[in-house]
Formats: structure tokens, C-alpha cells, sequence
């Protein structure tokens, strides 16, 4: 059998061609726009072999699009410009060149298709020896040699003659005889007829000709140079021009999406005794800022700005941070410095350009900072991590650092502040304590001449109560399935809170039942994972039979940020410190989402009592471990919770001598561990019995409540 390799002149073939190039191209730039990551595509694909660090960039980039909104219609000064900058912030994100290509290329493949389906294509036709003889299946032998005959006296070369109307001549008359005699022979001779049945066709083997869908220019003769060239050009020159540029890009960037460069110049910057101000000193160090402030935009309006940031009415400045801001040459550093400075004090700049730069300016830092962040928990020192955390919430609030969090509340300004905190208070009033002050005095205080009106009072008020306060009720630690901690153990601590906006009036006290932590059942794999809560606490009883309740993440509000020009959702930072060395004992763990509604739908809190675990080893030695727990909003100011606990490692004998105390029985028929014991025996475990003088205590124990879990649970303070 031979092959006939041919062009496909016809396009018979090239729509299949021009679909799977464009599909190649279309449908992994589709992936990458539905599922938007901060990195470009193949950092992506990397990244995707580390599951969990994708899944957060993918988790976190989500909050954004799917958390609901604080409730107000308060419209900052330059609300106009703070929108312009989110519409340009997200047309960056989303790529517009990518978005056409992903739609030019769905055209190019919806044409192809249409091509595919109406485009007559000529297929080749079985060979039916009956069909061409025009005689049933169902003819004998005999039948098919008098059909054959009557065809010959009509169609032989000798006695037919070509009909000049139908188009015949001579040729085609006698191919149709041959035509006729091949399947007559088909079906009555035996060695003829074999080829047929075995092949297909009485000539026996036959060849086929495969349509190539390439232009033929590029395969003639002669042009072949040509091919090579090109060849060479996409995979010697533009192959790896691209994947080198993928390279270089994705090594200018840290894992906090920030320029490698930036954060050069940021650790340069790092002091263990760095002040707020020198935080945000050390974020316009940022290399980002010159893409924002290209040529001839780094001088542009920077006496104007100086003159405006450094005025006397700018108060919230330290002497150092004016000298810092003084003394720069770079005029792009310069600008920025005074640009964040600026935004910070709400300044209005009576500069269009200026004011727009200034709301550019916020996020672009709010990454830095989180670079900032990352190397002050390399170095271990409390007070920067604290800046650093404090940083982000005043960018995210437009708020200079040390200033009273009241200024978070919409229509608030330092004369408002100033009307209820005194005028020479030496400390600041958080939004909580200011809502607890009776609402005839506080609305004394705020509602007046050169204050706020009837209505901008009703407008704080109502974002006042719904921010999210999350109180701590207990934090303990504990060894998941232990009583005691014993050294080097995987130990969790955790902690129960509730979130109650301020102002919340008959606030439920909290149920001791909801501040117990209950370990998973040993064949809960969900829960053992961390996946969800224990199977125990998310099944209830439909019908007499188990039903497993469905465990939703819930997310917090976007955080009120009027003049921060980019939606962000609120993230709530634990971790552990050596109040007495003033370093980090255990990092943070971030926490976004939580196991239980926050409101019900009727809009009003429900004080459900949240569960969060960092878990992290033990200290290797015996004893009590104090440390101080922060746990801290980095959206809002002054929602900050801080409380000592104790650590407790017990000595590994007492664990044991605890365990040789309690009842040896056999496993659940239903678990795992009954399974595995009837695979060894060959009998299912026997059910538990238990001892008459065995108290209520005990039952709870082995109903998996870890309720008695008074050696380790830890007694916390309130620190104001």
C-alpha cells in the first residue's frame, strides 16, 4: 500500500491547522485571566508544584472579588480621582493586551470551526462492487451474471456511442465498462473477489493520499534555505529571547511581588529601632516609584509639594521626619517621600496631577511594606514587625502615624478629634471606647459649628458599628489528641474570639461550651488535615441518621478605605513574642476567612465564637514559656489585641504514667482502628465497656472532648 502525500490546495485541512495553534495559544491565556495571579503565566505553571503557596496567592487575590462592603455613602475629598486610580490599577491588572489576544483569538477559532463545518470535503467512497453494478445485496450468482450481460449489451465499447449532450466520450465510456467488469468480477470471481473482501477493493491494496495543511511555497524546491532560516530565527532568536525575558522577570521580583531592587534598597534601610516615620521613609526607596514618576514627572510640581507637606499646619511631621524628607537628593525619592507624606496628612495639593500621584502612590508602598514586613521578621526584633503592621493600616486609612484612630471614621478631622479627646490628651481614644461614650454626649461633642452636621454624625456612626472588632475570649495551648504537652511536640495554640462591632449593645455572653476545642475523630481526615472543624461539632440528626452540615468559609467586609485607591480585604495577623527580650518568638499566621457567620441576614451581628490555630514545636526543654500574644488587624487602627500566655511542657513521664492511668480498650468497629483490628483477627473489636465508678468526666473524654484541657489551657489577661 502506498502513501500520496499532497498540499491541501482546498483547505480541506488548514482550518484544523489555524484551530489547534490558536487553541494553543487562546486557551492557556483564558486559564490565566480567569484565574489572575500577580506573576506572569509560567511563574504560575511553577508555582503550581507548590500547591500551597499558589493556593494562597490565589486565596488572597480572591478576597478582593468576593468580600462583601462596609455600608456608606461617604465620598472623600477627590473621590473623583480615588476611583480613576482603582480603574487604572485593575486595567493594569487585567491586562488589556492579553484580554484582546484571548478575544481576537476565540474569533480566529469560532471562523475555523465554521470553516470546518460548512467546507465541502471530498472523502473517499467505500467500493461497493453492487452498488456500482446497481443490483441488490440479495442476488445469487446466477442473477448477478444475467444483470451483467444485459449491461453488456448496452454499455461494450462495440456497441455504444458517445452522446455529445451528456458531455461522454469514448474514454469515459470505457472506463465506466472497466468499472463494470471489476465489481461483476468481484462478486463472481474467486481470486478477485478475496482481494475484495480482504482489501476492500478487487485491485487488492490501495493507496491514500494525505492532504498537508502548509502552504506548498514552503516545501518546494529550492526554498529550503529558506525553512531553515526561519526555523532558526523562532528557535534560536525569539524562543529564547522569551523564555529568557520570563526569566530575568521572574527573578526582578521577591515572593511579595516586589522588585528585588526595592527590597535591596528597604533592607538598606532597616534599623532595629526604626520609628513609623522611618518606616515610611524607607518605602520611597522603592524602585516601583520610578515607573510612576517617569522623566520629566520627578520634578514636576515637587516645590509646590515641598512647600505644601512641609507648611506649619502639617503637625503630624517629627522634626526627624521633616530632616529626612530635607536632606534627600534623588528627586524621585524626594517627591515620593513627600508624595506619601502627603496622602497620609490628606493634603489637598490644589494640583490635579499632584493629588492623583499621591492616591498612585499608597498602594504601590502598601506592597513595600509588606517586603518591609518580611525582612523584619528575618531579623526577629518586636518593634519594627509592630511598624511595620502599623504602617499598613495607616497607608490602607490615610491616616499619618501616630494619629488618633478616630480619624478612620468618615467626616473626621483633628478638629472633630481634637473636640473629644481634649486638647493636650496624651493618649488617643480608639472607635471602640469613643461608641461606648452615651450617644446624647457623644453626639455634644462631634455635632456643631466648625464639627461635624446631623447627618455626617449619622454616617460615622453607622461605619463605627460595623467594623470588625474581633475579641479574644480565651487562648490556650494544647496537643491535639494529648493532655499533657511534652517537649519538641507539635503544639497549637488557640484561639477563640468573637467579632462585636463597637457599640454593640446586650452583648451575649459567650457560651463555655463554644471556647472548648474538640479534637477530630481519628477517621475525620477533613478535619485532622485543618480542612474544616471536627466532624463531631458539623454533623446533626435528620431523621435518626447523620447528616454532615455543610463548613463555609466566611469572609469579613472589605475594609473601609475611602481614599485608599484599591479594594482590600482585612487580614488579622497572630503571633507570639518575648515580652522581655523584645523579639519574635513565634512568626505570624495570617487568618482571612472564618468557620462561622459574622452576621445573620438580617444584617446584625451574630457574636459566633471564631476558632484560629497557629501551630508550630514546643521549646525542647521542661518548664513555663511566657510569651506575649499580638494579635493585629492591618486594615484598621486601634483594633489591635495583645494578651500574655503561658506555655507548660510537662516532663514525658507524666504523659506516659497519664496514659497507663487511663482504660485500655478496644477500638470503634467503625474506625479506622476497628477496621485494621479485624483485618489482624479476623474478628470485629468488641464494644467499649465501661467501669460503674467511671464519673461524667471520663465520658467526656472519650467522646472526644477536650474540654479537660486545664493543664494546658493557659490564663490570659487583658491588656489595655
Amino acid at each position: 500500500m502506498s502513501s500520496d502525500y499532497t498540499y491541501d490546495e482546498q483547505g480541506q485541512f488548514f482550518p484544523f491547522f489555524i484551530l489547534t495553534l490558536s487553541g494553543l495559544v487562546t486557551l492557556p491565556l483564558t486559564y490565566n485571566l480567569l484565574r489572575p495571579s500577580k506573576g506572569e503565566f509560567w511563574e504560575s505553571i511553577i508555582s503550581a508544584f507548590n500547591r500551597r503557596a499558589l493556593t494562597k496567592i490565589y486565596r488572597l487575590q480572591d478576597l478582593e472579588n468576593t468580600a462583601p462592603r462596609i455600608k456608606s455613602n461617604f465620598k472623600p475629598q477627590h473621590a473623583d480621582l480615588v476611583e480613576a486610580q482603582k480603574r487604572k490599577r485593575l486595567r493594569k491588572e487585567r491586562r488589556i493586551k492579553r484580554i484582546i489576544t484571548v478575544i481576537l483569538g476565540y474569533l480566529v477559532m469560532a471562523w475555523m470551526i465554521y470553516l470546518i463545518l460548512v467546507t465541502a470535503r471530498t472523502t473517499a467512497k467505500v467500493y461497493d462492487p453492487y452498488d456500482v453494478l446497481g443490483i441488490s445485496r440479495s442476488a445469487d450468482e446466477k442473477a448477478i451474471s444475467r444483470h451483467y450481460k444485459r449491461l453488456s449489451l448496452i454499455y461494450h465499447p462495440d456497441k455504444i456511442r458517445p452522446d455529445p449532450a451528456k458531455n461522454e466520450t469514448m474514454e469515459s465510456l470505457n472506463e465506466r465498462f472497466v468499472e463494470l467488469t471489476k465489481a461483476y468480477k468481484a462478486l463472481t470471481d474467486e481470486e478477485i473477489r478475496n482481494n475484495y473482501l480482504q482489501y476492500g477493493h478487487p485491485d487488492g491494496k490501495q493507496s491514500f493520499s494525505i492532504g498537508i495543511a502548509l502552504p506548498k511555497l514552503i516545501v518546494m524546491e529550492g526554498n529550503g534555505k529558506y525553512v531553515l532560516l526561519v526555523y532558526g530565527a523562532l528557535l534560536g532568536v525569539l524562543l529564547p529571547y522569551i523564555v529568557g525575558k520570563w526569566w530575568y522577570g521572574s527573578q526582578r521580583y521577591t515572593k511579595e511581588r516586589v522588585l528585588v531592587a526595592s527590597a535591596g534598597n528597604i533592607f538598606r534601610e532597616y534599623k532595629d529601632d526604626i520609628t513609623d516615620g522611618g518606616i515610611v521613609n524607607a518605602l520611597s526607596s522603592g524602585e516601583e516609584f520610578k515607573d510612576m514618576l517617569k522623566g520629566a514627572q520627578a520634578e514636576a510640581g515637587l516645590a509646590k509639594l515641598e512647600k505644601k507637606v512641609l507648611s506649619e499646619n502639617s503637625s503630624f511631621l517629627s522634626t526627624k521626619d521633616r530632616e529626612n524628607l530635607k536632606k534627600l537628593d534623588n528627586s524621585t525619592r524626594r517627591k515620593t517621600l513627600a508624595l506619601l507624606w502627603a496622602y497620609l496628612g490628606r493634603i489637598d495639593l490644589d494640583d490635579t496631577s499632584l493629588n492623583s500621584e499621591k492616591y498612585e502612590a499608597a498602594p504601590i508602598a502598601l506592597a513595600l511594606d509588606e517586603a518591609f514586613t518580611a525582612i523584619s521578621l528575618a531579623f526577629g526584633n518586636l518593634r519594627p514587625i509592630l511598624g511595620s503592621f502599623q504602617t499598613s493600616q495607616n497607608l490602607i486609612q490615610a491616616v499619618p502615624p501616630g494619629s488618633s484612630p478616630l480619624l478612620q471614621l468618615p467626616n473626621f478631622t483633628d478638629a472633630v478629634v481634637k473636640s473629644v479627646e481634649g486638647e493636650n490628651a496624651k493618649n488617643h481614644i480608639n472607635v471602640q471606647n469613643f461608641m461606648k461614650i452615651p450617644d446624647a454626649e457623644r453626639r455634644k461633642l462631634v455635632v456643631g459649628a466648625g464639627l461635624l452636621s446631623e447627618k455626617q454624625y449619622t454616617d460615622a456612626i453607622s461605619v463605627a458599628q460595623q467594623l470588625p472588632v474581633l475579641e479574644v475570649s480565651k487562648a490556650f495551648f494544647k496537643v491535639m489528641g494529648e493532655k499533657v504537652i511534652t517537649p519538641s511536640s507539635l503544639v497549637q495554640l488557640v484561639v477563640k474570639a468573637r467579632f462585636v462591632p463597637p457599640g454593640c449593645t446586650n452583648v451575649p455572653a459567650v457560651d463555655e461550651l463554644d471556647l472548648e476545642d474538640i479534637d477530630p475523630d481519628e477517621d475525620d481526615l477533613d478535619a485532622l488535615m485543618g480542612r474544616k472543624p471536627a466532624k463531631n461539632r458539623t454533623t446533626k440528626l435528620v431523621d435518626g441518621k447523620k447528616v454532615e452540615n455543610k463548613v463555609e468559609t466566611i469572609q469579613p467586609p472589605l475594609a473601609h478605605a475611602p481614599y485608599f485607591a484599591r479594594d482590600h480585604s482585612p487580614r488579622w495577623h497572630i503571633f507570639l513574642a518575648d515580652g522581655k527580650q523584645g523579639k519574635m518568638a513565634v512568626p505570624p499566621f495570617t487568618f482571612t476567612t472564618f468557620d462561622k457567620p459574622i452576621i445573620d441576614e438580617a444584617g446584625k451581628p451574630t457574636f459566633n465564637v471564631q476558632t484560629l490555630k497557629m501551630q508550630f514545636q514546643a521549646p525542647p526543654q521542661v518548664g513555663d514559656f511566657n510569651f506575649v500574644m499580638h494579635m493585629v488587624c492591618d486594615s484598621y487602627m486601634g483594633l489591635d489585641a495583645k494578651m500574655d500566655v503561658t506555655l507548660h511542657i510537662e516532663d514525658p513521664a507524666k504523659a506516659a504514667a497519664l496514659e497507663e492511668e487511663d482504660d485500655i480498650s478496644e477500638p470503634d468497629e467503625d474506625s479506622i482502628a476497628g477496621q485494621m483490628h479485624a483485618l489482624k483477627t479476623g474478628q470485629p473489636p468488641k464494644k467499649k465497656t465501661r467501669k460503674a465508678s467511671d464519673d461524667s468526666s471520663d465520658e467526656s473524654d472519650t467522646d472526644g472532648d477536650a474540654g479537660d484541657t486545664s493543664d494546658t489551657n493557659t490564663e490570659t489577661e487583658d491588656e489595655d
